[in-house]
């Protein structure tokens, strides 16, 4: 498995997971405070949290297929850009199970 596979579910594992916190800090700010400009900042995080977690389902799908994930994990990864700061913790998990297998699979480098 390459590098480049693990990296990009890393930074979109973020993204999500920070777009999410702010997602719902923004939903706090508009239904229980009414602060006014809420409504436009939860919307355009809506969206762009909307759109951003399509694009981490697609890399972590790509992840744990090469991976060879069983389904049961595979899902919790997939479901984990839904639940608030979960993200985080998977992300952290999944990165330190696979970063040796990924060390292992680097071509190794001629010394001159």
């Amino acid at each position: 498995m390459k590098k480049s596979v693990l990296t990009r579910y890393r930074v979109l594992a973020y993204v999500t997971g920070v777009l999410l916190v702010l997602l719902c800090l923004s939903m706090i700010a508009k239904y229980g405070f009414d602060v006014d400009g809420a409504a436009d900042f939860t919307r355009v995080v809506a969206i762009a949290h909307g759109w951003l977690y399509v694009v981490y389902l697609v890399f972590a799908f790509d992840l744990g297929a090469k991976a060879k994930w069983p389904v049961a994990k595979q899902l919790w990864v997939l479901l984990a850009g839904t639940i608030p700061t979960a993200a985080f913790f998977v992300e952290r998990r999944i990165s330190r199970e696979l970063e040796p297998r990924v060390a292992d699979d680097a071509p190794a480098v001629a010394k001159a």
